[in-house]
């Protein structure tokens, strides 16, 4: 996965290492320094997966999305809600995809002022394709037993609840 040689050492650990020596307890950075280099490593995974798909991770979720709602449709505004994402990226994100003919707007059936964002044939395809090559891959997470990812997951819920992303 890496396209260099792997280090001989864990330069995260020897950082915290210098850390505890000369600014004090390690912990809070080696944790942080982690999760942001782990973040670059799923990234990297998952953006090579879906690249020959012509998706982004933020197109992949979005149709993801669509395609887990009851009629494979959502107003745009839930999508925001739901991706944790602002109108405008929704916008942006939706613009793109239509223009790839894998959603389509269409009018709501009871409020004049909102707009469903529907997924296409077509997305439901390239869904099941992108979806196949992001799982080869494992979304890049590897060295981890189910019963860890699950631990990882009810971790990392708690810094994210701690933060307010969700109640």
């Amino acid at each position: 996965m890496a396209s260099r040689d792997p280090l001989p050492f864990d330069p995260i650990s020897r950082a915290a290492q210098l850390w505890s020596e000369r600014i004090g307890p390690s912990g809070t950075m080696a944790a942080v320094t982690s999760v942001m280099r782990v973040q670059q490593i799923l990234l990297s995974a998952v953006d090579g997966a879906l690249k020959p798909h012509g998706l982004t991770f933020a197109r992949y979720e979005a149709l993801v999305l669509l395609n887990f709602s009851r009629n494979g449709r959502l107003p745009m505004r839930v999508m925001g809600e739901r991706l944790q994402l602002h109108p405008t990226s929704v916008t942006n994100i939706v613009d793109r995809l239509q223009a790839d003919g894998l959603v389509r707007r269409v009018p709501h059936p009871t409020d004049r002022r909102a707009t469903l964002v529907e997924i296409t044939e077509d997305g439901v395809n390239l869904l099941e394709d992108a979806t196949k090559s992001v799982t080869d891959v494992s979304f890049g997470l590897h060295g981890l037993t189910p019963a860890q990812e699950g631990q990882l997951t009810d971790l990392l819920g708690k810094v994210r609840r701690a933060a307010g992303d969700f109640g």
